[in-house]
């Protein structure tokens, strides 16, 4: 099933994600139903705030991007209750978007490498090092489970310049071709 995208303004995008439980009332349908969502509204990754959800989950397949950023060819993944245990040093800074926040695509630096421990979507516990383009979408998608999300990372002054793009996301006069969830 498709579901609606929470946009900017919407409280549940501001939430910190809380970890669950292997029995969390059904998580493989809203795991299938996220992939889903991700790929009719052509995105690589989605957390579940952004489908009204304030749990640590998010799923990426950011196979797409595999002809421009070769370590991502193949990297489709489930993230579940999340943790970043260590930022590596270096940094890169990549244009992002979002789909919570539409037509709105802005520099943002990240670190080049993580190390994260989560659960797969069969709860088998993973720790393992992202690098490069993975760690970036990693940490974008990781950002929302935080109650983040990547305008928080600009400058001051980049804020402002967006402020009217944000204002018009928020009232839902920002036309794109998925299902929305206005504030």
């Amino acid at each position: 099933m498709i579901l609606p995208i929470f946009q900017y303004g919407h409280p549940v995008l501001r939430k910190v994600g809380v970890d669950i439980a292997a029995d969390y009332e059904g998580l493989r349908e809203l795991i299938d139903n996220m992939y889903a969502t991700m790929y009719k509204a052509d995105g690589i990754g989605l957390a579940a705030p952004q489908v009204g959800h304030a749990i640590r989950l998010f799923v990426i397949d950011a196979t797409p991007m595999g002809e421009d950023y070769p370590e991502v060819a193949d990297f489709k993944r489930t993230f579940i209750n999340a943790h970043i245990l260590d930022y590596g040093p270096d940094t890169i800074e990549t244009s992002e978007g979002c789909l919570s926040l539409p037509g709105i695509s802005e520099p943002v630096r990240r670190s080049t490498s993580i190390r994260m421990r989560y659960m797969d979507e069969n709860f088998v516990e993973h720790e393992e090092t992202f690098s490069g383009y993975q760690a970036v979408v990693v940490q974008h998608e990781y950002d929302h489970t935080d109650g983040k999300m990547f305008i928080d990372h600009l400058g001051l002054l980049r804020r402002k310049l967006i402020r009217g793009k944000l204002s018009a996301i928020s009232k839902g006069t920002v036309k794109v071709r998925y299902r929305v969830q206005l504030p």
